[in-house]
């Protein structure tokens, strides 16, 4: 009798495990784990990134999803990835990140501007596109521990270009549960990004500044991950590290239910008819946003060309063109800080999925890259590649980008879209390719005001930059959000600087380890 209730209990866990979507890692396919499991590592043990074992399809139609809210598509988006939640915990995970902290009910507006459609990422808490998944991460987190039972502190450890590290620390600010350590470079982030970080309130938040740049820290942090002495140390301590950055699947997921959102509405306002197919253009540093866009492709939403746009830090655009990632060469500060980056980590799940899910060509391709800084993929892995363009915007197409459309429009963007709009309006011409178009609009031009403002009027250029933000209100006749009022007055709470070389140790002293 108890063998018959025990085979019971076995075929039913067996059957829940069957119709689970499990995660690999991209250096070693034969170990799974649930969804759940993957948002706790945030990085695979070997160093990998946790990859669906298939990227799911959409069971539910578009004439059905363009009548729904953000938050509706986001759960028949997210159900198909992170399917060992329950409805209930995943519902309450949406509800309480898609809510007031966003200044707009529809979350992600799509305005158009010109011939162009912009989907606008920047109406969260940090005026950023990263508050789309960061604001449900912590839910996802905290669930995830629940389910797992989890009773160590888990510490979120994150390097940041500018947007990541403030989305973070807001999102997980005061989290039960749960410490941030947030690494920026010093001198590499806008002004506005830099006081919005170190401002942060939080008993469980720290924000640290590397003497770097962003490839220094985001290094940094994966070896930390790494770090197995580390890892006991912690664990002895009680604590466990998770990660905030797009290397997470609890990122990464989020971020595709807004490309679903962009064609259903498009779909909704008449803008295209059912199966029409759109291009997808977006400033891309660290390839988490452009993934997600080919993710929501894998998962039937009809996007033809994903459009990879680079600033003058234009890795990607070379790999796109010549099948080499090389990322020894100088590296630029440029006005559009979050794609300053030569080591774009989410590249990673690409290169795994176009060697046919290969982990060994994975890891040695990876292994080239840390030791000899570049790599170069077959022929084979380049036929898999077309489904993407790349482009790029030097300094002053990006400027001149911002100022155009203002002219022609009146709409103000930011210098990350700015990049995005160039190489959108450049392929158009370039390839005759003129179907509807979608640019991701990933920061309020409010963030990056200096920029923004001197490339509208050379006369502003003398201006404060905190004076330029009534300017910019009075341009674009639109509010100064929430997130830069407060911090023009905000007290600074963290003035920690370290060497790239002393994370470690920074680490263990914010930890007293």
């Amino acid at each position: 009798m108890l063998y018959a209730v025990l085979f019971l209990v076995y075929e039913k866990e067996k059957r829940a495990d069957d119709m689970n979507l499990l995660y690999k890692s991209t250096r070693d396919a034969q170990h799974t784990v649930t969804a759940s499991e993957a948002i706790l590592k945030g990085l695979a043990p070997d160093g990998g990134l946790f990859v669906p074992v298939s990227v799911p399809k959409l069971d539910v139609a578009m004439e059905e999803l363009k009548g729904m809210s953000y938050q509706e598509t986001a759960y028949a988006v997210m159900k198909q990835f992170l399917t060992d939640f329950t409805e209930e915990e995943l519902r309450h995970c949406i509800d309480s990140a898609y809510d007031s902290k966003f200044d707009t009910e529809v979350i992600a507006p799509l305005v158009k501007v010109g011939d162009t459609y912009h989907l606008e990422l920047f109406h969260g808490a940090t005026i950023a596109f990263k508050d789309m998944a960061l604001s449900i991460l912590p839910h996802l987190l905290t669930t995830s521990a629940r389910k797992n039972h989890v009773e160590n502190e888990i510490v979120i450890l994150t390097a940041t270009s500018g947007d990541t590290g403030k989305a973070a620390l807001a999102g997980f600010a005061d989290v039960p549960g749960t410490r941030i350590i947030v690494f920026y470079p010093k001198n590499g982030v806008s002004r506005v990004q830099e006081l919005q970080m170190v401002t942060q309130k939080g008993s469980n938040t720290a924000v640290v500044a590397i003497h770097g740049n962003f490839d220094n820290a985001q290094s940094g942090v994966k070896a930390l991950f790494e770090d197995k002495e580390l890892e006991q140390e912690m664990t002895e301590k009680g604590y466990q590290f998770s990660s905030a950055n797009s290397i997470n699947i609890g990122r990464l997921v989020p971020q595709v239910v807004y490309y679903v959102y962009a064609y259903a509405k498009l779909l909704d306002n008449g803008e295209i008819v059912q199966g029409e197919e759109i291009n997808v253009t977006v400033p891309t540093g660290n390839f988490g946003n452009i993934l997600a866009a080919y993710y929501a492709k894998q998962m039937g939403v009809p996007i033809a060309k994903l459009i990879c746009a680079s600033n003058e830090n234009k890795v990607l655009f070379d790999f796109f063109q010549t099948g080499t990632y090389d990322k020894n060469r100088e590296f630029v500060l440029t006005s559009s800080p979050s794609m300053d980056i030569l080591i774009s980590s989410n590249l990673e799940r690409l290169i795994y999925a176009i060697a046919g899910q290969d982990d060994g060509k994975d890891r040695e391709l990876m292994e080239a890259l840390k030791s000899e800084g570049r790599y170069e993929i077959t022929p084979e892995m380049r036929g898999r590649l077309s489904d993407f363009a790349g482009g790029y915007a030097t300094e002053e197409e990006t400027m001149a980008a911002i100022r155009n459309t203002y002219n022609s429009t009146g709409y103000v963007m930011d210098t990350h879209t700015a990049v995005a709009s160039h190489v959108c309006r450049a392929y158009r011409e370039d390839s005759g390719d003129h179907k509807k178009a979608v640019v991701a609009s990933t920061a309020s031009p409010y963030k990056f005001v200096k920029s923004v403002m001197s490339a509208i009027d050379g006369k502003y250029e003398a201006m404060d930059e905190f004076d330029l933000i009534d300017e910019l209100e009075k341009v674009s006749r639109t509010a100064v959000p929430n997130a830069i009022k407060e911090i023009r007055n905000a007290q600074i709470l963290h003035t920690r600087e370290c060497d790239a070389d002393k994370m470690k140790e920074t680490v263990k002293e914010i930890l007293d380890i």
